[in-house]
């Protein structure tokens, strides 16, 4: 095993010890790649999480809690979300509501609005089939810590790992019981199969009436655009037509906007080919030229009336 280093991308190597297998009697070392989280779009989270690649394909909850316990104590990791983990069953909005999203502002629900629509999502899954996922080679997870602190302790006991050469064992000292993989996980997962017929159709009947409440919103939220103009001065014209035309001052508004975006627009497009920068350039040094005749001009005169001059006595 090489000694533990820093890989590129800032990511720093994280051994865990592989116990050995019926189907494999050795002991192996599993690398996983661990940094801070910095995501693309920051969250109120990144300062407490870390970001894992290259995670075991048997990976769960459980072991990672056990991981970074036998690292840093209990009570420091809280979750950990997965790469490949299941989405909504709604991801994808209806094709009304994506016509007028980018005219709509986000607006924030309380904590318990947000549940309730969490209960209400979870309600339009189908029963699940396998009793445990497994993850495809090379995933990736995000592990969320109780705070930043926790966090330092993490990458501080990853760091030393390579001195003390005792890396966390997988699936050791699990707080949480794991569903078994092998012929009992194939033999659940062919049970599950058979779902209940009740069941499935309580999921698609509230996977429909979600659907429907999310038309429902979005018809309601075009009827409420139907006359507001756009950033371009455009009222949209919705399904139904339009009730009563805009107000006057938001036809002036509208028409000062797409006056300034005219103008700026003219300007951006001054200087676009490389014979209107040449051009400008010459102008510019005609013009220097110019001026710089006229003040020497100007100072042959002052020379010339100064010479002629002749104080009195």
């Amino acid at each position: 095993m090489a000694p533990l280093e820093t890989v590129s991308d800032q990511f720093t190597v994280f051994p865990i010890r592989m116990p050995s297998v019926p189907s494999y009697p050795c002991t192996a070392i599993h690398e996983v790649r661990v940094r801070r989280n910095a995501p693309k779009v920051p969250t109120a989270t990144d300062s407490r999480s870390l970001f894992l690649k290259n995670i075991p394909g048997d990976s769960t909850e459980p072991h990672f809690r056990a991981v970074f316990t036998s690292l840093v104590g209990a009570g420091r990791f809280e979750s950990i979300a997965f790469e490949d983990d299941a989405r909504a069953a709604l991801a994808v909005d209806p094709a009304q509501a994506l016509k007028v999203a980018s005219f709509a502002r986000k607006r924030k629900r309380g904590d318990v609005e947000e549940e309730a629509a969490d209960v209400k999502e979870q309600l339009t899954h189908l029963p699940e089939t396998w009793t445990r996922r497994l993850h495809r080679s090379s995933s990736t997870a995000i592990a969320l810590f109780a705070d930043e602190k926790s966090v330092q302790l993490v990458l501080k006991a990853v760091a030393k790992l390579h001195k003390s050469k005792k890396y966390p064992t997988w699936g050791e000292d699990l707080a949480d019981t794991v569903p078994p993989l092998g012929a009992s996980w194939i033999s659940s997962h062919l049970q599950l199969c058979r779902a209940d017929k009740f069941a499935v159709q309580k999921a698609v009947h509230d996977f429909f009436n979600a659907f429907n409440q999310k038309e429902k919103e979005a018809a309601e939220m075009a009827k409420r655009l139907r006359n507001e103009p756009d950033n371009d001065g455009f009222v949209t014209v919705t399904r139904g037509g339009r009730a009563a035309p805009a107000s006057r001052n938001e036809a002036e508004e509208a028409r000062q906007k797409m006056i300034d975006k005219q103008t700026k627009k003219k300007s951006e497009m001054k200087d676009f080919y490389r014979f209107q920068l040449r051009e400008r350039r010459k102008a510019e040094q005609a013009a220097l030229r110019r001026r710089f005749e006229e003040d020497k001009k100007k100072v042959m005169l002052m020379r010339e009336k100064r010479g002629k001059f002749k104080p009195e006595t």
